[in-house]
Order: C-alpha cells, then sequence, then structure tokens
C-alpha cells in the first residue's frame, strides 16, 4: 500500500519524460537504478513480512530514499523533480506511531542528497551542498507534521473504539432492560398499553391479546368494525367518543380507577382504567400510559354485599317497627312504675337508633337517594336542623349557633337536606368536646346555595379527609374515644348533595377543628336578604 503508489508515479514520471522529451539520454547509470525500484517492489510483494519484526518493513523506505535520490543524480536536468518523490518513503517512515521514525525519515533523506554523488562519481557541487541542507530540513518538517496528523488520527480512532465499547455497552444494557420490562408487564395481569404523542400505540403486553379490555388498547384501523362497546357506569349507555379511555389517553388526558364495561349479554367485563402522562424532562406531554384492570368479580363481590345489606336491613325494619309500635303503647300506661318507664325508654331509645341505623344501611346499600326538588328555603331547612340538636347539644356542653342572611330560596328537597344537614350538625357535636362550639352558616352566592357546618372539636389529620366519605370509616379519634356511629353519615350526605347536582368539601386542622361546605345549584337569584346578618343560638 506504501511502495505502490511510489512506484506508479514513478513510472508514470519516465512516461512523461519519454514523451516530453524524446531527446533524453537513456544511456549511463540512470537505467541502472531503475532496478532499485523493481527490486524493492517485488520486495514488498513476494518477502512474507509478516514473520519478521514489525518494524523491519522499515529498511523498505530508507532503500526507496537511497533509490530515488541515485535516480535523481543519474538523470539529466529535466529529472530533478524525482526529488519530490521522497514524499513517500518520509511519510511512510514518520506516519507510525514511535517517534524514532522521524529520525530514521530524516537521516533517509540525508543520505539520499549525501551518498548518490558519492557512489556514481559525480561529485559534490555547489548546488549539492545546498540540497544536503535544504532538503532534509523540508522533509523533516513534513515528518514532523505527518506525525502529528496521523498521532491526532490514533487518538481519534481511540476515542471512536473506546465510545463504540460504552454504545455497545449500553445497548447490550438497553436490551436487558427492554427484555426486564417485557417480561414484567408480560408478568402483570393487567393490560397496560402505551401511546405516543399521536395517539398510536407503540408497547402492549401480552394480557390484552387474550382480553376484552384489548379492543381499547387496539389501534383502529380504516375499513374496521366498531369492535366491542364501552359502556359507563350504567352498563346501559355506550360511552361516546371523546368519552372513550382510549382517546382520552391520546389528548393528554389523566384519569385514575374510571368503571367501564366493555362487551355486551353476558361476556359483559367491568374494567378499571387509569392513565397516567409521559412527559419530557422540561414538561412536555409527548405520550400516555394506558392500564385496564379487570374488576368484574369485585364489582360482582360489592353488588352481592349491597344486596345482603338491603335485604338484612329491609327484613329487620319490620321487627324494630313493631317493637317500637309496642314500647309506645306500654309507655303510654300512667300506671308504669317509674323504673320500669325509666327501662322502657331506654329501650325505645336504643331501638330508634337502631331503626336509624338500619335506613342507613338501605340508602347506603341502594346506592342511589331519590330527591325530589321544589321551592324551599334552606335557612329554614337548618334551623329546623339546628333546632332538634338542641337537646343533645345541651347535654354535651356545646353551643349552636346559627347564622343565616335571610332566607336562602331555591329549588331541592327539604327533607332530603335536612337529612344532610342533621347529619353534619350531629357529626359536629359528637366530635366537639364540652366548652366547644359548633356553627351553622346559610348564604346565598349568585346561582348558588351554600350551606356551611364548623365545629371547634377535634378535626381530622391529612389521612382522614382523604377517606372521609368513604362507607363505614371512622377516624381514630372516634375509635379511641368510643364515639358512637357506624360511619354512614358523610357517605350518605355526599350522595344527597351530588343528586342535587351539588358539591361537599370538607377542610379540616387536626386539634382545631372541621368545616363541612355544601354548594348547591339552583339559588332563587330573586331573593335578596331582607335583613343584615342574623345571629340565632341556642345553647
Amino acid at each position: 500500500m506504501f511502495q505502490l503508489p511510489l512506484s506508479i508515479t514513478m513510472l508514470l514520471v519516465l512516461v512523461l519524460a519519454a514523451v516530453l522529451h524524446p531527446d533524453f539520454e537513456w544511456a549511463g547509470p540512470f537505467p541502472y537504478t531503475l532496478w532499485g525500484h523493481l527490486v524493492l517492489l517485488a520486495a514488498c510483494a513476494l518477502v512474507p513480512w509478516e514473520r519478521f519484526p514489525k518494524r523491519a518493513t522499515l529498511i523498505i523506505p530508507v532503500l526507496d530514499c537511497l533509490a530515488i535520490g541515485l535516480s535523481r543524480e543519474a538523470g539529466d536536468q529535466y529529472l530533478a523533480v524525482l526529488g519530490f518523490l521522497l514524499v513517500f518513503p518520509v511519510v511512510w517512515l514518520s506516519h507510525g506511531p514511535q517517534r524514532s521514525g522521524i529520525i530514521i525519515a530524516v537521516l533517509a533523506a540525508f543520505l539520499s542528497v549525501a551518498l548518490p554523488p558519492a557512489i556514481l562519481g559525480t561529485g559534490y557541487t555547489s548546488a549539492s551542498f545546498i540540497r544536503i541542507v535544504l532538503l532534509p530540513v523540508i522533509l523533516t518538517a513534513m515528518a514532523i507534521t505527518t506525525y502529528g496528523l496521523a498521532e491526532a488520527l490514533r487518538q481519534q480512532r481511540l476515542l471512536l473504539e473506546k465510545q463504540e465499547v460504552e454504545v455497545r455497552r449500553l445497548l447490550a444494557a438497553s436490551e436487558d432492560r427492554e427484555q426486564l420490562l417485557g417480561t414484567v408487564m408480560d408478568t402483570v395481569s393487567v393490560t397496560v398499553c402505551a401511546l405516543d404523542d399521536k395517539g398510536r400505540t407503540i408497547l402492549t403486553n401480552q394480557h390484552q391479546a387474550s382480553h376484552p379490555a384489548g379492543a381499547i388498547c387496539a389501534e383502529p384501523r380504516a375499513g374496521d368494525g366498531p369492535g366491542l362497546p364501552v359502556y359507563g357506569i350504567d352498563r346501559k349507555q355506550p360511552l361516546p367518543p371523546e368519552r372513550h379511555p382510549r382517546t382520552r389517553a391520546a389528548r393528554g388526558e389523566p384519569f385514575t380507577d374510571e368503571l367501564v364495561w366493555i362487551g355486551s349479554g353476558t361476556g359483559q367485563r367491568a374494567y378499571s382504567a387509569t392513565c397516567r402522562l409521559i412527559r419530557t424532562p422540561d414538561g412536555r406531554h409527548y405520550g400516555a400510559v394506558l392500564a385496564l384492570t379487570d374488576v368484574t368479580a369485585l364489582v360482582e363481590a360489592l353488588s352481592a354485599k349491597d344486596q345482603f345489606v338491603a335485604s338484612v336491613s329491609h327484613e329487620l325494619r319490620t321487627p324494630l317497627t313493631s317493637i317500637l309500635g309496642y314500647l309506645a303503647l306500654a309507655m303510654d300506661d300512667d300506671s308504669l312504675d317509674p323504673d320500669v318507664e325509666h327501662c322502657l325508654g331506654v329501650a325505645k331509645r336504643n331501638a330508634e337508633r337502631l331503626l336509624t341505623l338500619v335506613g342507613d344501611l338501605l340508602t347506603t346499600a341502594s346506592g342511589t337517594v331519590t330527591v325530589t326538588p321544589r321551592p324551599a328555603d334552606l335557612a329554614e331547612v337548618a334551623a329546623q336542623s339546628v333546632e332538634a340538636a338542641r337537646p343533645r347539644a345541651k347535654a354535651g356542653g356545646v353551643t349552636v349557633h346559627l347564622q343565616a342572611e335571610g332566607p336562602a330560596t331555591g329549588r331541592f328537597d327539604p327533607d332530603r337536606l335536612g337529612q344532610a344537614i342533621d347529619n353534619l350538625v350531629s357529626n359536629a357535636i359528637k366530635y366537639t368536646p364540652s366548652g366547644g362550639s359548633v356553627t351553622v352558616r346559610v348564604s346565598t352566592s349568585g346561582q348558588n346555595l351554600t350551606c356551611e357546618v364548623a365545629d371547634t372539636g377535634a378535626g381530622m389529620t391529612e389521612e382522614d379527609l382523604a377517606q372521609a366519605f368513604t362507607r363505614f370509616f371512622r377516624t381514630a379519634k372516634a375509635h379511641s374515644s368510643a364515639i358512637p356511629g357506624a360511619g354512614l353519615g358523610l357517605a350518605i350526605t355526599r350522595a344527597i348533595i351530588e343528586n342535587h347536582r351539588g358539591s361537599i368539601t370538607l377542610t379540616s386542622t387536626h386539634g382545631k377543628g372541621t368545616t363541612a361546605t355544601i354548594t348547591l345549584p339552583d339559588a332563587d337569584v330573586l331573593a335578596r336578604p331582607l335583613v343584615s346578618a342574623r345571629d340565632s343560638s341556642t345553647t
């Protein structure tokens, strides 16, 4: 690879010299010097250099320098350009990783101009001395430059090799992680699919292929049928396209544990759908992960439990009603012994409490609360609840206040709203120690009616607030203090408010009290406060 370009260039120079200078004398020592180039070319091709030490081949460029010098010295002035061919052996010698190649290249260049006059007997002239000095200097600079460039290329190659090793390592690690991710996704009993920012499926697990949820993860194709129908929580009305879980995930809308039904007839299955967004480090959305968990067995179990509770509660109401009736008849007897009358009163109060609990269980088990909206005054409903709670508050040493800015009229079911406010006031009194206070505030704001029940009781922690509306949930304070209750009041209250298209929120500071806020739409905007803030309090 080094010798062949030199030999071809030498041949090209000779051909051009013969064409351009027909009078050139081919006699004398010049033709014999050409044999040296042929011998060196043959040595490069035929000698098994791989059997010799690695640096043994450097003898070839050193001899090339001598051969070039002899050819240049033996030729006439037209072949002085042959000196430029020294570039080939000098580059050969100086391109290696050893700096000694530069020294060998300089020495070889010096010998190429110093020995030929002595060998050929042409003698030394002033021009010869100039060449002996200048040519090695020029070739030394060329050798140093070649070595520098070659060293830079070697360093770059080493860097690329290191980077290649690192890339291979990262690629192997990435393949291992991808294999691990695939194994984990195929192991979990949840249908999972990942979507890009265009809504295209980029990753799914094998679980989805054998389950109806695969109809949600599957990417729709032109000409395909509608696939399995997807219904909402009522199992009757198909979800509109914009509410389809895949559509919502594709447009970057996160959601958690939303119940959908897939399929129809006996093959219909319930799934809990959850979506989480994939974001870049700068917060930009570029995809989403959609997970669907088959909760059919859980939903059926909950339905069976509710049916059981409803059945038991219904069966309990009949004997309780009969017990209360006979207790009332017994207590109407004026000749009762005071002790017996006291015992009957205790039995009646506990029977009434049990009947209330059975009613709550029935309401909770049904899952729905029937409301009949009609024109009513929320301030009046709240006043009735406060008045009904007065005996219990007095017994516990709690002060109850009602603050209303005149009538607060609107359309709602006063009986159901009264039940909701009763629950909130009852809870406030139960969790407020003696000497505390409960304040009920009623007001209007634009199209909304608002009722706040605030107490100065034990308050709730963040964990308690998160589960406050869960059925049968009771705080640690309630358990440790043996405060009576079944944990159904807030769940029933929220159901009542939501059936009025309203909302209920809780704010609390642990140890300082809790505030429950009910907001209802459909306020009577024509009704205005008739009096300034009225403070009605009972103790």
